[in-house]
């Protein structure tokens, strides 16, 4: 009989002891299986996932979010490589804070124009047939040589047998069409410095689309100028820091972290999480948000395993299905059989109260995986899905597409009968309708019995609202093995969190 172990059950006294020093060694191997599978073709995958994880932490302010990634850009030795996405991330989404300051630095662009016929011609080739609609770069180079034509209207180069003059130009400012832009700022380059520092020049920058033309020149520019102690550039870090969700720097600067920063980060992280326990346990991060708010220290190695197997279930059982790791099925299939076979679940939790707390989070995490395991192998026809919703008491509605039931016992009488055992409080009554009887056996796509579900046509029939997540969604027997090793991790989490609390 498979059973969900859920708090609600009589876990005082103490375990079994030498049940649960079986069942910890049975999941230390369980445990070196898993993080063989992972680390087989590199950690960048389960990298990932805890970073993703991180990033769902929703304690965060935008003040402590700021002083998080600002800690990890001042360190030393100083990360350039981090530097370099901040900047590239703000070039992306705010061009314009980033154009201001190139704009009151107009000049540096002289060495960026120069020898370079491609940038010349992408910003300043785009004329047009009337002067309003001349492209940035072309407004600038026009604007400036008609303020300024004592000084440089000689250095206009026009394609023709002869020139234009300033007069003749500016009733017909199409005639800028016949610019030969490349010798005439070439001319630029060498004649006329005035017009690097311009404010029509600097106008054009303004808005930061000149960033476009070549992103890594101002990149390695800016990196330059933070490491210089800009504090314009600064502010501009500040201020994006501050105006992003932590989910998305999370998301998009954690991944290119390497292992021992993703570590301080998190250490650094432990000192702003002041409440006393998670406010959702069905929050991915939860698990690590208690272990940060009881200042337990694990290594980067144990996070990314327990993160895989509490959060990444289904793609772990992916990763086991490959043809290329029959062996780690092999071993891993053995292992659940002799965990099946025993009687130490209950001791387990019982026992974890008194265990390092690393330790605890670890071997539950890794019993709901060996439960999403079970489940998946277990319970394949919606006939033992019912079966054991009933025997753990779960209520649950069945949907329309399938009906275990007989014309006189439908779904809301099944879900009545287990409110009045489960949740006397809850009674209702029901209206009883008829319906005929239907019963749908399928396979999962034909497939082998030894073969996991998770990879065959989600084609089954079965599918059900259930009472533990309040009917609020219709889990298919595709996803009902992970929904329920998640609902029980999270109960036992929320178990384990209150146990803690009252011992301090």
């Amino acid at each position: 009989m498979l059973d969900l172990f859920l708090p609600d059950q009589n876990w005082s006294g103490d375990g079994d002891t030498e049940a649960v020093k079986r069942r910890i060694s049975l999941l230390s191997k369980l445990e070196n299986v898993i993080w063989s599978l992972l680390t087989s073709e590199g950690r960048s995958e389960s990298r990932l996932w805890l970073c993703n994880t991180i990033s769902s932490l929703s304690s965060i302010t935008a003040n402590v979010q700021c002083e998080l990634f600002m800690n990890l850009l001042r360190s030393k030795p100083r990360n350039l490589s981090l530097a370099a996405h901040v900047l590239q991330m703000i070039f992306e989404k705010r061009p314009r804070i980033a154009g201001l300051i190139i704009a009151k630095k107009s000049y540096i662009l002289e060495e960026f124009f120069k020898g370079n016929s491609r940038r010349i011609l992408q910003w300043f080739d785009n004329f047009s047939d009337v002067g309003s609609e001349h492209g940035k770069g072309a407004r600038a180079l026009s604007q400036f040589a008609f303020i300024n034509r004592d000084i440089c209207w000689e250095e206009l180069e026009w394609r023709g047998k002869h020139g234009q003059s300033p007069a003749v130009v500016a009733i017909k400012p199409h005639y800028f069409l016949d610019l030969d832009v490349l010798q005439t700022m070439q001319n630029f380059l060498e004649n006329v410095p005035e017009f690097w520092s311009s404010d029509e020049f600097a106008e054009s920058l303004r808005d930061g689309e000149i960033i476009q033309i070549d992103t890594k020149f101002f990149v390695d520019y800016f990196v330059d100028l933070m490491f210089e102690d800009s504090s314009e550039v600064w502010e501009m870090v500040k201020d994006f820091l501050k105006e992003e969700s932590f989910s998305f720097l999370c998301r998009h600067l954690l991944i290119n972290l390497k292992e021992q920063d993703l570590k301080v980060f998190l250490d650094s992280l432990r000192k702003f999480l002041t409440r006393e326990r998670p406010k959702c346990f069905e929050q991915p991060s939860s698990w690590l948000e208690l272990l940060l708010l009881h200042n337990v220290s694990s290594s980067i190695e144990e996070l990314l395993l327990l993160n895989a197997v509490i959060n990444q279930g289904r793609q772990l059982l992916r990763i086991v299905d490959d043809e290329e790791h029959k062996k780690h099925k092999k071993k891993i299939q053995e292992l659940v059989v002799v965990m099946a076979s025993d009687t130490a679940d209950a001791s387990v939790m019982k026992e974890s109260v008194k265990m390092d707390k690393a330790d605890a989070v670890k071997w539950l995490g890794l019993q709901s995986w060996v439960l999403q395991y079970r489940l998946l192998e277990e319970c394949q026809t919606p006939e033992s899905w019912e079966d054991f919703f009933m025997r753990n008491g779960i209520s649950f509605r069945s949907s329309s597409r399938y009906d275990l039931l007989s014309s006189n016992a439908l779904p809301e009488v099944i879900e009545s009968r287990l409110d009045d055992e489960v949740y006397p409080k809850a009674r209702r009554k029901k209206k009883v309708k008829t319906r005929k009887k239907r019963r749908r056996h399928r396979d999962l796509d034909g497939s082998d019995e030894d073969e996991l579900g998770y990879f065959d046509s989600p084609s089954a029939s079965g599918s059900w609202m259930l009472s533990t997540d309040g009917y609020s969604s219709l889990w298919t027997m595709v996803d009902l093995p992970e929904h329920l090793a998640n609902y029980c991790f999270s109960s036992w989490m929320r178990w384990l969190s209150s146990k803690w609390s009252s011992l301090v």
